[in-house]
């Protein structure tokens, strides 16, 4: 198949995390002759990402990468969408909206608030990020312990504004969607990934995982991306 017609992986990773949390996945999308890009970055940097790729691109968001996706999904050249226990958003709802529907995981109570400066600004910025103690068994329980000590330690913060922006677009709408449930999420509760992808009738399956179901269930994961690309003709 030319390079050009392959479809390109573009991963996106959730809060709390970075791209490593696609190490066991990444080998299993190769292996099946998917080019791959882990990205880092915000809804408009990851759409200059997929506009920058030559081909199809099959669009994967994890946790707040899936509101990211959600917006980023939009570009042309998207495929398909997947939704790792991830937020699908609707058009004009934010993540805070959508999470208030249901009862709260335990992660509510692990947050941690950290003001940052804001450059040309005298109000400080929000980091939000998880109490290092609670992290592996609130996101990883299913994970190396060794591994989810050293994620609790290397998390990437999330900036508090993100809980309350809407979704100015919902890709899904116009774009082929599989959601993936990890059923034992503690960080999300299961439900909210289950009412977010009926809603967008999305092909769904779930997979009894630990809210980082991609380091706890990779083969699981790489199917599920492996059969959006396979449906979307590639």
């Amino acid at each position: 198949m030319p390079r050009h017609a392959r479809p390109t992986v573009v991963l996106v990773h959730g809060a709390f995390a970075d791209a490593s949390s696609f190490a066991r996945v990444i080998p299993e999308l190769t292996a099946a002759g998917l080019d791959v890009v882990a990205p880092v970055d915000d809804a408009a940097y990851i759409a200059s990402v997929v506009r920058s790729v030559e081909g199809p691109v099959i669009l994967v968001g994890h946790s707040y990468g899936g509101a990211v996706i959600t917006l980023a999904g939009t570009e042309d050249n998207v495929r398909a969408l997947v939704y790792l226990a991830g937020y699908a958003l609707e058009e004009g709802e934010s993540l805070g909206e959508l999470q208030g529907r249901f009862p709260d995981s335990g992660l509510a109570d692990a947050l941690v608030y950290t003001p940052f400066p804001v450059a040309g600004s005298t109000e400080p910025g929000t980091d939000v990020s998880v109490e290092t103690g609670k992290f592996p068994a609130l996101f990883a329980a299913d994970v190396d312990p060794g591994l989810a000590a050293v994620l609790a330690v290397s998390q990437r913060p999330l900036a508090a504004r993100a809980f309350s922006e809407a979704a100015p677009v919902a890709a899904w709408k116009t774009k082929p969607s599989w959601g993936l449930v990890a059923s034992s999420d503690r960080t999300i509760n299961p439900d909210v990934e289950r009412y977010g992808y009926e809603r967008a009738g999305m092909t769904t399956v779930e997979v009894d995982s630990s809210h980082l179901v991609m380091l706890a269930q990779p083969k699981a994961v790489a199917e599920v991306i492996l059969d959006a690309a396979r449906s979307t003709g590639h």
